[in-house]
């Protein structure tokens, strides 16, 4: 294997030695199988392709200091899944099934998990994909369940640092009653223009207005949003939302500190009274943002005056990441070791 230059690594994809795959045909799942191939065979009228019956998933594999390797919440993932996979009528994949997936993926690369202190992790990206040959829109009666991995380095360039975000108001990433709850190809797609657009306004992400009265904030770019204030916790209650199960886990953290944890919508004028504030995901963590602007009104909300990360995102980023490198106490149960 060709050196790997941990430190460097950027999140994108490496090729590593197996991925292991499910088939779904006759009403049931098969065997599950291991494959070093990269590719799929896959007919060109597959449902997946023309109406995006796909679900996917992200997750991580830790190398601890203390020589195990953990994957933290693999079940919250699996229920996420299912989840959407009622959504857009998928069979359902038991979570048993799907955590003996992970595992078994995790140790058959094992070579590729980054050493502890390198910065980079193990990525897991879980897939499921309507196979069936069809031109009628219906759900699909054939599926191929994957998962594969690959090493990356952080999501931003600059790892636990702040990064300035942009109201886009001209594009919603998806529907208030739509798809925005499953983890469906269809929501990133929606996302990728204004994306585009912050990039090139100079800012690290766009965030989404409520689609339905562009009064409240959604959700900023592929993550989650919190804000601090008062010793609380606040994040957006939507039906557009991903529910992240990062920011599920930091709220329960929030709420063992003796922070109050508020779900519910939040006026874009209650950004002024944040302390701090952040976008959370699986992978960033915490990615603490340094203001948001509002190009429409002129208006700029800034949560760090120095350009650092605040006081409770730190906290909170360094506890959850301790959890899941068992540094410090899994009082929730929250990692499973999969490699002693």
């Amino acid at each position: 294997m060709q050196e790997i230059d941990w430190k460097n690594l950027s999140f994108g994809y490496m090729k590593t030695d197996y991925n292991v795959r499910l088939y779904y045909r006759d009403g049931k799942w098969g065997e599950i199988e291991i494959c070093s191939e990269e590719t799929i065979p896959m007919h060109m009228a597959a449902t997946c392709l023309h109406y995006g019956q796909e679900a996917f998933e992200g997750l991580k594999a830790y190398r601890c200091p203390d020589g195990k390797v953990r994957v933290f919440r693999m079940d919250e993932n699996a229920k996420r899944l299912q989840g959407t996979c009622r959504g857009i009528l998928m069979p359902e994949l038991p979570v048993e099934k799907f955590e003996e997936m992970v595992t078994k993926v995790v140790r058959l690369n094992e070579r590729f998990i980054p050493p502890y202190e390198s910065g980079a992790t193990l990525y897991i990206r879980p897939l499921l994909v309507g196979t069936s040959a069809q031109v009628g829109v219906h759900p699909s009666k054939e599926y191929l369940f994957l998962i594969f991995v690959t090493p990356v380095g952080p999501y931003f360039k600059g790892g636990f640092s702040t990064n300035p975000y942009v109201i886009v108001r001209e594009y919603d990433r998806s529907a208030p009653l739509g798809t925005g709850v499953y983890k469906v190809g269809g929501n990133y797609a929606a996302s990728l223009k204004a994306n585009d657009i912050a990039h090139q306004k100079g800012y690290a992400c766009e965030f989404y207005l409520d689609a339905k009265e562009k009064k409240y904030m959604d959700e900023c770019g592929a993550a989650n949003f919190f804000g601090i204030k008062n010793n609380t916790y606040v994040t957006p209650k939507s039906t557009s939302i991903l529910p992240s199960i990062t920011n599920k886990s930091l709220m329960q953290l929030a709420e063992d500190y003796g922070m109050k944890v508020e779900r519910r919508q939040i006026p874009e004028e209650e950004l002024a009274t944040f302390e701090e504030a952040g976008a959370c995901g699986t992978a960033a963590v915490i990615s603490p943002i340094s203001y948001i602007d509002d190009l429409d009104t002129g208006q700029r909300y800034t949560f760090s005056k120095d350009g650092k990360p605040g006081p409770m995102s730190t906290k909170l980023y360094n506890h959850l990441r301790n959890i899941q490198y068992g540094i410090e106490e899994d009082k929730h149960g929250w990692t499973t070791v999969v490699i002693e």
